[in-house]
């Protein structure tokens, strides 16, 4: 394990003790929660666009969780800002791992991934590709 890998570590762990974008947005353009039932993992992501509602304009994120998933939604509440909703859209495990630096093992890719999914998740209901009452459920 070399110098990096421990850069990384810190850099997860300062992210899970201070999360960036961590609250709520006084009028989100959408709102979605999902959970990981084998962590415990509880994530809520709002997402304010442009007026075009084809930017990313600001990101909040809530939820309680292991040091892997609250890491990650900080890291990528900071990613989103102004990306493009069809750049979320295509992000996938690999960017979220690489964005986190470190090797993470099977069963903590999901804690990883819960922020990204819910993110999508609620873009797609609010582009009305999935039924608003489903709440997104990375199962065991």
């Amino acid at each position: 394990m070399g110098l990096g890998s421990d850069m990384y570590r810190q850099q997860i762990l300062d992210h899970y003790k201070n999360p960036r974008n961590y609250g709520e947005l006084e009028d989100p353009d959408f709102t979605h929660i999902g959970e990981n039932p084998s962590c415990g993992d509880t994530i809520r992501m709002e997402v304010a666009l442009d007026d075009a509602e084809e930017t990313i304009e600001a990101v909040r994120f809530t939820g309680d969780g292991c040091a892997i998933s609250m890491a990650s939604a900080s890291m990528l509440s900071e990613r989103l800002h102004g990306m493009a909703v069809d750049d979320l859209d295509a992000l996938d495990t690999d960017d979220i791992t690489e964005m986190l630096g470190v090797d993470i093992s099977p069963m903590r890719v999901k804690c990883a991934v819960l922020g990204r999914q819910v993110a999508q998740d609620g873009s797609k209901i609010h582009r009305g590709e999935l039924d608003p009452d489903d709440r997104t459920n990375l199962e065991a």
